[in-house]
């Protein structure tokens, strides 16, 4: 027979082994119901972007109504700086609890990584893509001197003037900049780049006719075409928008298969879990669908994304890095 110490040893052994398996079987239905449970706290939604920018405004509106869908409040972080790549980062870095979630851009998904590759992120691995929330068309605005009215006459005058029309943007890199020489590309004609900090100069400039074409956002374009400072042409998306109804699409103007929109999107850490991944884009998608968010937005020139499943948005982001990507090779831009 085992010695007494002996037996004494396997009995606390097998007790503790039990005791180990117990605690195993116990935490497994309190993961499950902390799942359920989201949110149970408030959830920070970091948007990479300055506050009151057109990012931070779309994010406003459709965090509170997806706040009163869950019950629990949406809380805006507003971490700006380096084209949103800071923000994006940090977002990266966050517990995959779903309660810090990450309300970006195209631009730190789709162009910043072409453009800088020493990013402290990696666009593709290091989130949990969730729901595609909306898009932003722009509007191609020219100079009132400019002897042309629709985009086939601009690409003929501009064929016949090569490197004679400067365009105007706000920045190397930004989507002004990508949307022209995607635009010049696909036209085949040759423009001169001139980059401003921010709009608001290149827009008196451009009204003076110092340069010669723009591509802005709809809601800061429109007013300065009401009062006949400029003309516009047409707007970057798939269809007309609701800002500018008599204005046609680039493509259907004279340039077939031309679309850009800057897209909304919601990320989270990577390693989420799929169900909680489902939970958070079901609720957005519902609250995209509410008279009084779709109205909002509508105002700021932007409309609600037909609801997608969180593959589906991260196929549609994957597109549109591609597409980015070829762009800023083919045209070699850089940030300098």
């Amino acid at each position: 027979m085992p010695a007494r110490s002996t037996v004494s040893t396997m009995r606390r052994q097998w007790f503790q082994a039990a005791a180990v398996l117990a605690c195993g079987l116990l935490a497994l239905p309190v993961l499950a119901q902390g799942d359920a449970a989201w949110p149970n706290r408030p959830v920070r939604v970091i948007v990479p972007f300055p506050a009151s920018g057109a990012t931070d405004l779309v994010a406003r509106v459709i965090a509170q109504r997806v706040s009163q869908e869950l019950g629990q409040q949406l809380v805006i972080d507003n971490r700006p700086g380096a084209g949103g790549t800071i923000g994006a980062a940090e977002a990266a870095k966050a517990v995959a609890d779903g309660y810090t979630l990450l309300f970006t851009t195209s631009s730190t998904h789709a162009i910043s990584p072409h453009l800088m590759p020493k990013l402290a992120y990696k666009a593709d691995k290091d989130f949990s893509p969730i729901v595609h929330t909306a898009d932003a068309a722009s509007v191609l605005l020219i100079t009132p001197s400019l002897p042309v009215k629709s985009v086939q006459e601009l690409i003929a005058h501009a064929k016949a003037h090569p490197g004679k029309l400067n365009y105007a943007t706000s920045g190397n890199g930004t989507i002004v900049h990508l949307n022209t020489a995607a635009f010049a590309a696909q036209a085949g004609i040759q423009l001169t780049h001139v980059p401003y900090k921010g709009t608001g100069q290149s827009i008196t400039d451009l009204a003076a006719g110092q340069v010669h074409l723009l591509f802005d956002a709809i809601p800061t374009g429109m007013p300065h075409v009401a009062s006949g400072r400029l003309r516009a042409l047409a707007v970057t998306g798939d269809k007309r928008s609701t800002l500018a109804p008599n204005l046609p699409t680039v493509a259907e103007s004279g340039l077939p298969g031309y679309s850009s929109v800057t897209w909304f999107g919601v990320y989270g850490p990577a390693g989420m879990k799929p169900e909680l991944v489902g939970k958070i884009n079901q609720a957005f998608n519902q609250a995209l669908q509410n008279p009084e968010v779709i109205a909002s937005l509508a105002k700021q020139g932007v409309e609600p994304a037909k609801a997608q499943t969180p593959a589906q948005f991260a196929a549609m982001v994957q597109a549109d890095s591609a597409r980015w990507a070829k762009v800023i090779k083919d045209n070699r831009i850089t940030l300098e």
